[in-house]
């Protein structure tokens, strides 16, 4: 298996991307499960605005993608990305998130723009 390495530039770059607290947990739910913005917004109790930032910068980084269903867009990992063997690497050191989709459900919030 060949290990793809990542320019130490690039690499920090992804690492400041993702020393954000609310990026780094966006990016350990989507590694599992593909979310809108107003999931988001709940989990985070965070603006809509906000959430947008952080989704934006993450997509202009090509770490996220997005697809578009009826009105609403929704957000996976891109795990074409050339980050993403780096990206997974780190995720895999990180506790699960599922509770905070669990909360969400139990509220009847999950996919509420849907």
């Amino acid at each position: 298996m060949q290990v793809s390495t990542v320019e130490i530039e690039k690499a920090a770059m992804i690492l400041k991307l993702l020393g954000d607290k609310t990026r780094l947990t966006m990016v350990k739910i989507l590694d599992s499960h593909d979310c809108c913005v107003c999931e988001f917004v709940e989990i985070f109790k965070a603006s809509q605005p906000a959430i947008s930032q952080h989704i934006r910068k993450l997509k202009d980084a090509g770490i996220v993608g997005e697809m578009r269903r009826g009105q609403w867009i929704i957000y996976s990992l891109n795990k074409d990305s050339y980050y993403y063997p780096m990206i997974q690497n780190l995720l895999g050191h990180l506790p699960s998130q599922e509770y905070k989709l669990q909360e969400l459900e139990e509220q009847g919030l999950r996919i509420s723009c849907e």
